[in-house]
Protein backbone atom coordinates (compact mmCIF):
# COMPACT_ATOMS: atom_id res chain seq x y z
CA UNK A 1 0.00 0.00 0.00
CA UNK A 2 1.04 3.64 -0.35
CA UNK A 3 0.41 6.72 1.74
CA UNK A 4 -2.22 7.78 -0.82
CA UNK A 5 -4.39 4.96 0.52
CA UNK A 6 -4.85 6.88 3.76
CA UNK A 7 -6.67 10.19 4.16
CA UNK A 8 -5.17 10.76 7.59
CA UNK A 9 -2.43 13.28 8.21
CA UNK A 10 0.54 11.87 10.19
CA UNK A 11 -0.64 13.14 13.60
CA UNK A 12 -4.10 11.64 13.05
CA UNK A 13 -2.57 8.36 11.91
CA UNK A 14 -0.36 8.12 15.00
CA UNK A 15 -3.28 8.86 17.29
CA UNK A 16 -5.23 6.05 15.63
CA UNK A 17 -2.22 3.79 16.14
CA UNK A 18 -2.07 4.74 19.82
CA UNK A 19 -5.80 4.10 20.32
CA UNK A 20 -5.37 0.61 18.90
CA UNK A 21 -2.26 0.04 21.00
CA UNK A 22 -4.01 1.06 24.20
CA UNK A 23 -6.63 -1.56 23.42
CA UNK A 24 -4.36 -4.42 22.28
CA UNK A 25 -1.04 -3.55 24.05
CA UNK A 26 1.11 -5.13 21.29
CA UNK A 27 0.63 -4.88 17.50
CA UNK A 28 2.72 -6.14 14.61
CA UNK A 29 3.88 -3.97 11.73
CA UNK A 30 1.76 -6.12 9.40
CA UNK A 31 -1.36 -5.47 11.50
CA UNK A 32 -0.67 -1.73 11.48
CA UNK A 33 -0.15 -1.51 7.72
CA UNK A 34 -3.58 -3.07 7.24
CA UNK A 35 -5.20 -0.96 9.94
CA UNK A 36 -3.75 2.35 8.75
CA UNK A 37 -3.60 1.65 5.01
CA UNK A 38 0.02 2.69 4.66
CA UNK A 39 3.35 1.06 3.84
CA UNK A 40 5.62 -0.86 6.21
CA UNK A 41 8.11 2.00 5.98
CA UNK A 42 5.51 4.56 7.02
CA UNK A 43 4.47 2.44 9.99
CA UNK A 44 8.08 2.07 11.11
CA UNK A 45 8.57 5.85 10.84
CA UNK A 46 5.45 6.39 12.95
CA UNK A 47 6.71 3.92 15.55
CA UNK A 48 10.07 5.73 15.68
CA UNK A 49 8.31 9.07 16.25
CA UNK A 50 6.12 7.63 19.01
CA UNK A 51 9.10 5.94 20.63
CA UNK A 52 11.11 9.13 20.59
CA UNK A 53 8.15 10.84 22.30
CA UNK A 54 8.03 8.06 24.90
CA UNK A 55 4.51 6.97 23.92
CA UNK A 56 5.25 3.51 22.51
CA UNK A 57 8.17 1.07 22.34
CA UNK A 58 9.58 -1.12 19.61
CA UNK A 59 9.57 -4.89 19.84
CA UNK A 60 10.84 -7.30 17.16
CA UNK A 61 8.35 -7.02 14.29
CA UNK A 62 6.07 -4.52 15.96
CA UNK A 63 5.36 -2.09 18.78
CA UNK A 64 3.98 -2.22 22.30
CA UNK A 65 2.37 0.14 24.73
CA UNK A 66 4.17 0.98 27.98
CA UNK A 67 3.69 -1.89 30.45
CA UNK A 68 2.62 -1.38 34.09
CA UNK A 69 4.72 -2.97 36.84
CA UNK A 70 2.59 -3.91 39.83
CA UNK A 71 5.32 -5.14 42.15
CA UNK A 72 9.10 -5.09 42.38
CA UNK A 73 10.98 -8.27 41.47
CA UNK A 74 12.58 -9.95 44.47
CA UNK A 75 16.31 -9.78 45.10
CA UNK A 76 16.60 -13.48 44.26
CA UNK A 77 14.94 -12.90 40.89
CA UNK A 78 17.08 -9.87 40.03
CA UNK A 79 20.32 -11.49 41.19
CA UNK A 80 20.00 -14.26 38.62
CA UNK A 81 19.07 -12.23 35.54
CA UNK A 82 20.92 -10.06 32.98
CA UNK A 83 24.29 -10.64 34.62
CA UNK A 84 26.31 -9.73 31.51
CA UNK A 85 24.38 -6.49 31.00
CA UNK A 86 24.80 -5.45 34.63
CA UNK A 87 28.53 -6.20 34.56
CA UNK A 88 28.93 -4.17 31.37
CA UNK A 89 26.98 -1.24 32.82
CA UNK A 90 29.16 -1.35 35.94
CA UNK A 91 32.30 -1.35 33.81
CA UNK A 92 31.18 1.86 32.10
CA UNK A 93 30.11 3.46 35.40
CA UNK A 94 33.47 2.55 36.95
CA UNK A 95 35.10 5.26 34.84
CA UNK A 96 33.17 7.86 36.87
CA UNK A 97 34.87 6.78 40.11
CA UNK A 98 38.08 8.13 41.59
CA UNK A 99 39.81 7.86 44.94
CA UNK A 100 38.46 9.72 47.98
CA UNK A 101 34.90 10.03 46.70
CA UNK A 102 31.69 9.93 48.70
CA UNK A 103 29.04 8.09 46.73
CA UNK A 104 25.52 6.80 47.22
CA UNK A 105 24.63 3.33 45.93
CA UNK A 106 20.90 2.82 45.63
CA UNK A 107 19.64 -0.66 46.44
CA UNK A 108 19.82 -2.97 43.45
CA UNK A 109 21.82 -5.66 41.71
CA UNK A 110 22.93 -3.28 38.93
CA UNK A 111 24.39 -0.80 41.42
CA UNK A 112 25.77 -3.73 43.40
CA UNK A 113 27.86 -4.74 40.40
CA UNK A 114 30.04 -1.67 41.14
CA UNK A 115 31.29 -3.11 44.44
CA UNK A 116 34.51 -4.70 43.06
CA UNK A 117 35.54 -1.40 41.45
CA UNK A 118 34.86 0.46 44.70
CA UNK A 119 36.92 -1.99 46.73
CA UNK A 120 39.83 -1.37 44.36
CA UNK A 121 39.81 2.37 45.18
CA UNK A 122 41.21 4.11 48.25
CA UNK A 123 39.58 6.60 50.56
CA UNK A 124 36.06 5.78 49.39
CA UNK A 125 32.92 6.44 51.43
CA UNK A 126 29.83 4.51 50.37
CA UNK A 127 26.34 5.37 51.61
CA UNK A 128 23.70 2.80 50.80
CA UNK A 129 20.32 1.37 51.79
CA UNK A 130 21.27 -2.04 50.36
CA UNK A 131 22.03 -4.75 52.91
CA UNK A 132 23.79 -6.95 50.37
CA UNK A 133 26.12 -4.13 49.32
CA UNK A 134 26.97 -3.50 52.97
CA UNK A 135 27.75 -7.18 53.42
CA UNK A 136 29.91 -7.24 50.28
CA UNK A 137 31.88 -4.21 51.49
CA UNK A 138 32.33 -5.53 55.02
CA UNK A 139 36.00 -6.12 55.75
CA UNK A 140 37.28 -3.71 53.09
CA UNK A 141 39.78 -1.48 54.86
CA UNK A 142 39.75 1.10 52.03
CA UNK A 143 36.00 1.81 52.16
CA UNK A 144 34.05 3.66 54.83
CA UNK A 145 30.44 2.43 54.79
CA UNK A 146 27.32 4.20 56.05
CA UNK A 147 24.02 2.32 56.08
CA UNK A 148 20.94 4.51 55.93
CA UNK A 149 18.91 2.37 58.30
CA UNK A 150 15.15 2.45 57.95
CA UNK A 151 12.40 -0.13 57.51
CA UNK A 152 13.54 -3.48 56.14
CA UNK A 153 12.22 -4.54 52.74
CA UNK A 154 12.65 -8.29 53.17
CA UNK A 155 12.20 -9.30 49.52
CA UNK A 156 14.73 -6.76 48.24
CA UNK A 157 17.18 -6.98 51.17
CA UNK A 158 17.24 -3.21 51.56
CA UNK A 159 15.78 -0.46 53.73
CA UNK A 160 13.13 2.05 52.72
CA UNK A 161 10.85 4.71 54.12
CA UNK A 162 11.07 7.93 56.13
CA UNK A 163 13.91 6.95 58.47
CA UNK A 164 16.21 6.00 55.59
CA UNK A 165 15.36 9.25 53.81
CA UNK A 166 16.08 11.28 56.97
CA UNK A 167 19.58 9.83 57.15
CA UNK A 168 20.22 10.76 53.53
CA UNK A 169 19.01 14.34 54.07
CA UNK A 170 21.89 14.84 56.51
CA UNK A 171 24.52 13.70 54.03
CA UNK A 172 26.07 15.15 50.87
CA UNK A 173 27.66 12.98 48.17
CA UNK A 174 29.83 13.55 45.13
CA UNK A 175 27.84 11.08 43.09
CA UNK A 176 24.59 9.15 43.48
CA UNK A 177 24.04 5.96 41.50
CA UNK A 178 20.29 5.36 41.32
CA UNK A 179 18.66 2.09 40.30
CA UNK A 180 15.15 1.37 39.02
CA UNK A 181 12.98 -1.50 37.90
CA UNK A 182 10.86 0.75 35.65
CA UNK A 183 11.71 3.75 33.48
CA UNK A 184 10.58 5.41 30.28
CA UNK A 185 10.73 8.73 28.46
CA UNK A 186 7.32 10.13 29.36
CA UNK A 187 7.12 9.09 33.03
CA UNK A 188 10.81 8.95 33.93
CA UNK A 189 11.79 6.75 36.87
CA UNK A 190 8.83 5.17 38.63
CA UNK A 191 8.25 2.47 41.24
CA UNK A 192 5.34 0.33 42.41
CA UNK A 193 6.60 0.76 46.00
CA UNK A 194 5.70 4.06 47.64
CA UNK A 195 8.29 3.68 50.42
CA UNK A 196 11.13 3.83 47.87
CA UNK A 197 10.21 7.25 46.48
CA UNK A 198 11.32 9.37 49.43
CA UNK A 199 14.64 7.53 49.70
CA UNK A 200 15.54 8.05 46.03
CA UNK A 201 14.55 11.72 46.16
CA UNK A 202 16.65 12.35 49.27
CA UNK A 203 19.66 10.66 47.67
CA UNK A 204 19.29 12.78 44.53
CA UNK A 205 18.89 16.01 46.49
CA UNK A 206 22.14 15.44 48.37
CA UNK A 207 24.25 14.53 45.33
CA UNK A 208 26.45 16.84 43.27
CA UNK A 209 25.96 14.52 40.30
CA UNK A 210 23.41 11.77 39.68
CA UNK A 211 23.58 8.73 37.42
CA UNK A 212 20.82 6.26 36.58
CA UNK A 213 21.99 2.66 36.16
CA UNK A 214 19.32 0.44 34.56
CA UNK A 215 19.11 -2.33 31.98
CA UNK A 216 17.19 -1.67 28.77
CA UNK A 217 14.64 -4.43 29.43
CA UNK A 218 13.19 -2.23 32.17
CA UNK A 219 12.69 0.63 29.72
CA UNK A 220 9.07 1.15 28.67
CA UNK A 221 7.64 -0.07 31.97
CA UNK A 222 6.14 2.04 34.75
CA UNK A 223 5.06 1.74 38.37
CA UNK A 224 2.27 3.54 40.20
CA UNK A 225 4.49 6.13 41.89
CA UNK A 226 6.52 8.78 40.06
CA UNK A 227 10.05 9.42 41.32
CA UNK A 228 11.77 11.85 38.92
CA UNK A 229 11.79 12.62 35.19
CA UNK A 230 14.82 11.38 33.26
CA UNK A 231 16.06 14.95 32.73
CA UNK A 232 16.77 15.04 36.48
CA UNK A 233 19.84 12.84 35.88
CA UNK A 234 23.20 14.07 34.66
CA UNK A 235 23.89 10.72 33.01
CA UNK A 236 22.17 7.43 32.23
CA UNK A 237 24.09 4.19 31.74
CA UNK A 238 22.23 1.28 30.18
CA UNK A 239 23.02 -1.52 27.73
CA UNK A 240 23.10 -1.15 23.96
CA UNK A 241 19.90 -3.13 23.42
CA UNK A 242 18.05 0.12 24.04
CA UNK A 243 16.25 1.06 20.82
CA UNK A 244 17.86 3.87 18.81
CA UNK A 245 14.74 6.06 18.90
CA UNK A 246 14.58 5.80 22.68
CA UNK A 247 18.28 6.67 22.92
CA UNK A 248 17.72 9.72 20.73
CA UNK A 249 14.80 10.77 22.93
CA UNK A 250 17.00 10.61 26.03
CA UNK A 251 19.69 12.69 24.36
CA UNK A 252 17.05 15.22 23.35
CA UNK A 253 16.42 15.77 27.07
CA UNK A 254 20.03 16.94 27.44
CA UNK A 255 21.06 13.87 29.44
CA UNK A 256 24.39 12.15 28.77
CA UNK A 257 23.79 8.58 27.65
CA UNK A 258 26.29 5.71 27.75
CA UNK A 259 25.41 2.39 26.13
CA UNK A 260 27.38 -0.61 27.37
CA UNK A 261 27.86 -3.70 25.26
CA UNK A 262 27.94 -7.18 26.76
CA UNK A 263 28.51 -10.23 24.61
CA UNK A 264 26.03 -12.96 25.55
CA UNK A 265 28.04 -15.40 27.65
CA UNK A 266 27.25 -17.91 30.35
CA UNK A 267 29.85 -16.44 32.66
CA UNK A 268 28.58 -12.84 32.43
CA UNK A 269 32.09 -11.46 32.77
CA UNK A 270 34.29 -12.71 29.87
CA UNK A 271 33.61 -11.07 26.53
CA UNK A 272 32.41 -7.77 27.98
CA UNK A 273 33.26 -4.70 25.98
CA UNK A 274 32.01 -1.38 27.32
CA UNK A 275 32.12 2.15 26.00
CA UNK A 276 33.99 4.64 28.12
CA UNK A 277 31.96 7.08 30.16
CA UNK A 278 31.27 10.16 28.08
CA UNK A 279 31.01 8.26 24.81
CA UNK A 280 27.68 7.57 23.17
CA UNK A 281 27.20 4.32 21.27
CA UNK A 282 24.59 4.16 18.54
CA UNK A 283 23.10 1.30 16.63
Amino acid sequence: MSERDSNLIPDQRREKLMRSLRRDTVLSVAQLTELLGVSHMTVRRDIAVLEREGRAYSVPGGVRHASPMHEEPTFATKAGTELAEKAAIAQVAEALLHDDMTIYLDAGTTTGALVPAIRARSGMTVITNDNVIVEDLTGSATVDVIHTGGRLDHTNRSTVGRLAAQTLRQLNTDLAFISTSSWDLSRGVTTPTEAKVEVKLAALDGASESVLLATSTKFGTFGMYDVVPLRRFDRIVTDDRLQAAAADGIRDLGVELDLAHAEPTEDAVPGIRAVRAGESARH
